[in-house]
């Protein structure tokens, strides 16, 4: 599998159905936001967080995909999401303060092939591939997954190109850095999305922000290109 083909769980404490439990939250590329029991991996619930979403219709009681037989075909399938998934490596994030898991998400679609390609040297070859429509537009929009029924809080839709692989970092003091797609560093409202302040790097994002702090003082750090940049927090 290759490096960027992959997607972050995060581990949470919190109540499920009234009582205290250790659970694995799950932004999945497949487009299904999961919940399992981290101490034994029983599945517990799956909602979809992307709209474009046809490969299944749901999942049943185990958490089982419920196919609707869409498959690679000579000519091309229609399926959604697109190779590079509904989400990827752009790290997601979990507040126990605001109940709300972030995700960058990625509205995306693809054409996927059946039929075999030439090899050409230097060229990434995946052997039949996958095309974008002409007419199809991705799209990377923030999204806040509510921990209690998985379903969107509040969203921000993005207005690049779905070029910034940047990920998600909240904080105690209620913010949520993330690397927008206009390759910026972008601080919102944790609890409802508000835009609070950004700074453009320049750069195309392919890492999340990260926070340390040094006697006393909070900072946050993310990479870009060929730079690191780190910020301050007031105290």
């Amino acid at each position: 599998m290759r490096e960027k083909f992959q997607q972050i769980p995060v581990l949470v404490d919190m109540d499920w159905q009234g009582k205290p439990a250790k659970l694995m939250m799950w932004a999945n590329r497949n487009g299904y936001f999961y919940f399992l029991d981290r101490t034994n991996g029983a599945f517990l619930r799956a909602t979809p967080f992307v709209q474009k979403l046809n490969w299944a219709k749901g999942v049943d009681t185990s958490g089982r995909p419920i196919l609707t037989g869409r498959i690679p075909t000579p000519e091309g399938t229609y399926i959604c999401p697109g190779i590079n998934g509904a989400t990827n490596w752009f790290s997601p994030s979990y507040n126990p303060d605001t109940g709300l898991f972030y995700v960058v998400a990625l509205e995306s679609c693809d054409l996927f092939f059946a039929k075999a390609r030439e090899f050409v040297p230097g060229e990434t070859f995946y052997n039949t591939g996958t095309t974008l429509p002409p007419t199809e537009r991705s799209q990377k929009i923030l999204l806040a997954l509510s921990a209690s029924n998985g379903k969107a809080v509040w969203s921000y839709p993005q207005v690049g190109s779905a070029k910034s692989w940047g990920g998600t970092l909240t904080t105690a003091g209620g913010l949520l850095f993330f690397g927008d797609d206009s390759e910026s560093l972008e601080a919102v409202d944790a609890s409802s999305g508000r835009v609070l302040w950004h700074f453009n790097a320049g750069q195309t994002m392919r890492a999340s922000p990260m926070a340390y702090a040094v006697d006393g003082v909070q900072y946050v750090a993310l990479s870009a290109g060929s730079d690191v940049f780190s910020f301050s927090l007031r105290q």
